[in-house]
């Protein structure tokens, strides 16, 4: 693959959001402490919740994978621990962490979507809709170059400066908030255990550094192996999965159908990394979703790796996600415009959906060569759909160690003995 580079890390985290004060971006690249900041929001009440699980410094992470499956690359300034998991998973599902108290990270990655959402792109607490459709978490921590469309944004720490301080567009919305946030988790009776079980050699755990390292934790331990067709291609199920599942299989890895180019691997996603790897593979692809010029235009502020690299070649280019719990990550496409599963298998039967009379008729020049449209029986779209469906993972989805940790649940009441 060609080598995409844009100008500088300050720039590309810019454009995709991450319109900050001079000391947020520092954390980036120097990991520093907190600094302060002039004006600051008020801190929310603490509400009542579960008493913190005994997670101690000395717990070892263990890994839920099984034994054919990889094992992730981790930054060695942020090892996986079992208390740095656990005081993330409470970060990530905290509304407080948001300018009005309303939203949480996992307000728009929901377990029961495969950490993505039903909406077709994402909504701030300014109501400010992200031009961009919510990314499945699924095994993010697999995924070498984060976002749809950001060649240089590869670690999970420095995204998630982005969607909690971020201005272009707001989502979180805690720029020049940072004091007030500090504040908030340092008067947190379960912050304080949390925290000091993560980082307990630290000084001043409450750090941003520190959070986003928690964060990006929990996020990597987010991994999803044990779907159907797991169990049928590794595990030695035959059957695990429908006969239609099966010939849909083989229709997915032809040459005719052309998905397993970008859809191929341990992730169903061509750019990938893990400890087996020897080197990083990162790709980006126009599928001619859109051609609105007859050049390949897409529209304004959403036109792919194009808006870091400033190559007119990179129109239209986004990374190809996983297509692991596929089926439960609707809508489709980076901007969310395609509904259903058995519309996605329009859209590339055409030859990108541009080429669709109802969308100009035209096919965009710049779309991949892999996006040369098909023709497909009732029964091949059956097929298709039906392997699709096999890469759903019931037990990732309902899994209650990444479940919200703030959720009450009433005791079913006893019954009455008989007297």
């Amino acid at each position: 693959m060609k080598p995409v580079v844009a100008s500088s890390l300050l720039r590309s985290l810019a454009l995709c959001g991450l319109a900050l004060a001079g000391q947020v971006v520092a954390q980036v690249s120097a990991v520093s402490a907190l600094p302060a900041v002039t004006a600051v929001a008020a801190v929310p009440a603490v509400p009542a919740a579960p008493v913190v699980p005994a997670v101690t410094s000395a717990a070892p992470y263990v890994w839920a994978l099984p034994a054919w499956a990889p094992l992730p690359v981790v930054p060695a300034d942020n090892p996986m621990t079992a208390p740095k998991v656990e005081l993330g998973r409470y970060l990530f599902y905290d509304k407080r962490l948001s300018q009005n108290g309303q939203m949480a990270c996992a307000t728009c990655h929901e377990q029961k979507h495969a950490f993505a959402e039903k909406r077709t792109v994402a909504i701030g607490v300014t109501l400010e809709k992200h031009p961009r459709n919510s990314m499945s978490l699924a095994n993010v921590a697999y995924v070498p170059r984060l976002t749809w469309a950001n060649p240089l944004l590869h670690s999970l720490e420095q995204q998630a400066l982005i969607p909690l301080f971020g201005e272009t567009p707001v989502e979180m919305g805690l720029a020049g908030k940072e004091d007030a946030l500090t504040r908030l988790l340092k008067r947190d009776p379960r912050y304080e255990k949390l925290f000091k079980a993560a980082f307990p050699n630290e000084p001043d755990p409450y750090t941003l550094a520190h959070l986003t390292r928690a964060l990006a934790s929990f996020q990597r331990s987010l991994v999803s192996f044990d779907s159907p067709y797991d169990r049928y291609r590794y595990g030695g199920q035959a059957r695990a999965i429908s006969r239609s599942a099966k010939r849909g299989e083989k229709l997915f890895f032809s040459e005719k159908f052309e998905c397993f180019h970008c859809h191929g691997g341990i992730n169903f996603s061509d750019s990938v990394k893990h400890a087996k790897l020897g080197f990083e593979e990162v790709s980006f692809h126009n599928t001619g979703l859109y051609n609105l010029d007859g050049k390949g235009a897409y529209p304004a502020h959403n036109r792919g790796i194009m808006e870091l690299t400033l190559k007119p070649e990179d129109m239209g280019r986004f990374r190809a996600p996983t297509l692991r719990n596929i089926a439960l990550t609707a809508p489709y496409m980076h901007d969310g415009s395609i509904t259903t599963l058995d519309s996605v298998l329009d859209h590339y039967a055409a030859g990108g959906r541009a080429a669709q009379k109802a969308h100009g008729g035209a096919a965009n020049p710049l779309r991949s060569e892999f996006v040369k449209g098909f023709t497909l029986s009732a029964t091949e779209r059956a097929d298709l759909l039906a392997f699709l469906n096999s890469l759903t993972d019931a037990r990732f989805v309902t899994n209650p160690a990444h479940a919200d940790p703030f959720v009450f649940k009433t005791p079913t009441p006893k019954k009455a003995s008989n007297p």
